[in-house]
């Protein structure tokens, strides 16, 4: 090979080594001492309620027991009331999580539950009776090669709760 051939090359060659190097960053993600991060639904806030939508405000907090920091790129969720969809949706809103520690992070949800009315007026009738709610999420983190980590929150609440006289 001559020496104009290698001093062409050289470039490309350090380029590569870049790229390589800046990948061990992603090792966390790819090894298997990664921990998955713990995603909790903390507040549904009403925006505004109208008879053919509905505006919330889900308040999500993660904790991350990695000592590397966590970057989220996306989420995609599903939350249902008794099995009744009440919000499905995405949202590409970068977060990123330091080492051992939590972030909390707002998604803005618009519904309709125009076609599921009979059913929430009945759930709604006893106030005192649990109502059963689930969080399905999957969560896309890392930069370039991230890991899709699949969230599964349920638990009942009672609506008499969030009912003001």
């Amino acid at each position: 090979m001559s020496y104009l051939a290698t001093i062409q090359k050289t470039p490309a060659l350090l380029l590569l080594l870049a790229v390589l190097t800046s990948l061990s960053g992603c090792s966390t993600w790819l090894s298997s001492n990664f921990k998955k991060p713990d995603v909790q639904l903390v507040d549904v806030e009403l925006v505004r309620a109208k008879l053919l939508e509905q505006q919330f405000i889900l308040h999500f907090r993660v904790d991350n027991p990695n000592s590397q920091s966590l970057p989220i790129r996306s989420i995609n969720y599903r939350i249902l009331l008794n099995d009744t969809p009440l919000a499905t949706g995405s949202n590409n809103q970068w977060l990123t999580v330091a080492g051992n520690s939590h972030a909390y992070f707002k998604i803005p949800v618009h519904t309709n539950l125009w076609r599921h009315m009979k059913v929430i007026v009945r759930m709604l009738e006893k106030p005192d009776q649990a109502i059963h709610y689930a969080l399905h999420a999957d969560i896309k983190t890392g930069l370039l090669f991230g890991k899709k980590i699949n969230i599964l929150r349920h638990g009942d609440i009672i609506p008499g709760d969030y009912i003001r006289e």
